[in-house]
């Protein structure tokens, strides 16, 4: 069974006739009644009911009809996927980015769709995940990636990857043995990400865990940037918990020392779009593109 069969099947459903879809298929009547003909020999069933003025199909017919459409749907999809790509020209593409996106290889991101593509423009937002996954939902951003939990009405979410989440100390009496939710919360924790506080992903995940244990959070220091926060560590001033690609980087001072949970924490990185929205042709590269390179990580 081949697609030009099931084009030809069903220009003869649409038109009635082998002579009418033979016009909208730009070949002779006898090249369409050929094509249904070896369709029928190959299954050994006819599609058609012919003998009338107009064709009926048979049960036969009716049971491929929608498969025959999804089927030419969907090489009409690809083709049109295809056809985009090449067509990169100009526009603008709109991505948003995780917290810490360099520490997953993206910050060669812009470069290499650039080489790929110079005449199209682009806009990199790199924020927290809350605010990646509000400005999708809200049309201003594209697509993004993000790490989970986050709120996700009316988004389509596709988890990745999964990155350890590790204690990190510059005391290693401190970083001995796993880290228990109850050592957490006797901790003096250095957090990051201050504007966005328990709203961020991570901590969100902290926060659950300890309501569960009775135990309230506190941290004794709030930054922005994941590198001031090691820094603080690394002067032995307090602890903080990071992702496992930030504590094998270069950014992670030598003094500085790592150990699980025993409960092991993890961010999970996902990338999310508006639900049943149809990506720029730009756009969806890009994604494409980022989620490789994500990809490649893992």
């Amino acid at each position: 069974m081949t697609l030009k069969q099931l084009r030809a099947f069903l220009e003869a459903v649409r038109t009635g006739s082998f002579t009418a879809a033979a016009a909208r298929m730009d070949i002779t009547q006898a090249s369409v009644s050929e094509l249904i003909r070896k369709l029928e020999d190959e299954h050994g069933t006819p599609v058609f009911s012919r003998g009338g003025r107009r064709l009926v199909l048979t049960a036969a017919g009716s049971a491929l009809l929608p498969f025959a459409e999804q089927a030419v749907a969907a090489a009409d999809g690809a083709e049109q996927a295809l056809r985009s790509v090449r067509s990169l020209r100009g526009g603008v593409a709109t991505f948003g980015l995780l917290r810490n996106a360099a520490y997953y290889l993206l910050s060669d991101l812009a470069q290499q769709f650039h080489d790929s593509y110079p005449e199209v423009r682009i806009r990199l937002i790199g924020l927290n995940s809350v605010e990646v996954a509000s400005a999708v939902a809200a049309g201003t951003v594209e697509a993004g990636l993000v790490v989970l939990p986050i709120d996700d009405d009316g988004l389509d979410v596709t988890p990745l990857m999964r990155d350890e989440v590790v204690y990190a100390s510059a005391d290693p009496a401190r970083v001995a043995e796993p880290v228990t939710t109850a050592g957490l919360g006797r901790s003096r924790l250095i957090l990051y990400d201050a504007h966005y506080g328990w709203a961020d992903p991570t901590r969100r995940q902290l926060a659950e865990r300890a309501q569960l244990a009775g135990i309230r959070l506190e941290p004794w220091i709030e930054v922005e940037h994941v590198e001031s926060a090691l820094a603080l560590v690394a002067r032995g001033i307090g602890d903080t918990i990071i992702s496992r690609a930030v504590a094998e980087s270069a950014t992670c001072p030598d003094s500085v020392h790592t150990v699980g949970f025993a409960e092991p924490l993890y961010d999970t990185i996902a990338l999310v779009r508006r639900k049943a929205e149809v990506l720029s042709p730009a756009s969806r590269e890009l994604a494409r593109l980022a989620q490789r390179m994500l990809l490649s990580r893992s």
